[in-house]
């Protein structure tokens, strides 16, 4: 049996992947606490009673101490649950007392109630000015969003931009990007929600 060709798509993006890991790891710890409260701020012009954010992977960007601002702020703070390939994010409800149990590829989700989220803070290794991003591969947040039809901010540092990503057939674009230095509107969903 022959092995399956790999599109240039998929080549592509494999390529970007490699380089751009590499790149976020060597981020400057000032860029993550700007880029924090930028994303902060961002939310704050969205009416969106519960936001899914993401418990960091080692090398991702750590939005547990938002996580734990959006709850004092009076937001339900939502969490992926890695699911089987092919099927849609299933996010569980978080507080600072919540329980975090083991997930695929090393992620990690509270123990928590199942909640449908207003808004989702979907990471990236890259982006461009049209909302497209690139993802890790799995097209996790490409089926969610679809799903889900909710405004979606991209976040990540500025150095991830690029003047574009290779987009395939499946891909949505985010609503908006912050980045530690601005937040730039992308989609159809204006800041005010």
């Amino acid at each position: 049996m022959a092995a399956p060709q790999i599109s240039s798509i998929d080549q592509q993006k494999k390529e970007l992947r490699d380089l751009m890991a590499e790149k976020r790891r060597n981020a400057p710890a000032h860029a993550e606490a700007d880029l924090l409260e930028r994303l902060f701020k961002t939310v704050q012009t969205y009416d969106a009673p519960s936001v899914a954010a993401v418990w960091p992977l080692p090398g991702e960007i750590d939005l547990r101490p938002l996580c734990s601002r959006l709850a004092r702020d009076g937001r339900r703070v939502a969490l992926p649950e890695t699911t089987s390939k092919g099927t849609p994010l299933v996010f569980r409800e978080w507080s600072k007392d919540s329980s975090m149990l083991a997930g695929r590829f090393g992620t990690s989700h509270p123990d928590g109630p199942i909640l449908v989220p207003d808004l989702v803070l979907v990471p990236f290794l890259a982006f461009d000015r049209k909302g497209f991003r690139l993802g890790y591969g799995g097209g996790y947040y490409d089926r969610t969003l679809a799903q889900l039809n909710v405004p979606a901010i991209g976040f990540g540092f500025a150095f991830q931009e690029m003047k574009s990503i290779p987009i395939g057939p499946y891909d949505i674009p985010l609503s908006v990007v912050v980045t530690e230095k601005e937040t730039i509107q992308t989609g159809p969903y204006n800041l005010e929600g």
